[in-house]
């Protein structure tokens, strides 16, 4: 029972993980996209800091913690598909930190990056979900 309700957490936090991901790079967008200055440009610097520190954030953490403690209670560590996995989750997980300081760079007024460049940033926890996705439910290895 206990491994159930460690998945569903694991889920759940996932989700909530994920859509943070999705969100952040578009915010990101319509940012560079108000006028310099404006106090459109002061939302979206509030809008990201909020995106982060209420859903992103905790969801890491809390997806991270989870998925630990399932992978302990399955013996994960010593199955192939999860090595692969885990890959993945630390690749999102640089991600999520170089979203983040994106996010100060911007507060910061610094565009280090163009609107495509950010648009293509948006794909990369899609594939990295599919990934992972197939190695949970298929185990191909």
């Amino acid at each position: 029972m206990t491994y159930l309700w460690l998945k569903a957490g694991h889920v759940i936090f996932v989700i909530f993980w994920m859509a943070g991901l999705f969100m952040l790079p578009r915010y990101f967008v319509y940012h560079q996209e108000a006028p310099a200055g404006s106090p459109e440009r002061a939302v979206w610097i509030d809008r990201e800091r909020k995106l982060l520190r209420i859903i992103l954030w905790p969801s890491l953490i809390i997806t991270w913690l989870l998925g630990l403690a399932l992978a302990m209670q399955i013996g994960a560590f010593q199955q192939g598909w999860f090595h692969v996995k885990l890959a993945f989750v630390l690749a999102l997980t640089a991600y999520h930190l170089l979203l983040a300081s994106y996010a100060a760079a911007l507060a910061r007024g610094e565009e280090r990056l163009t609107g495509k460049r950010l648009r293509l940033l948006n794909e990369v926890p899609g594939i990295a979900a599919a990934f992972i996705v197939v190695m949970v439910i298929v185990k191909p290895f």
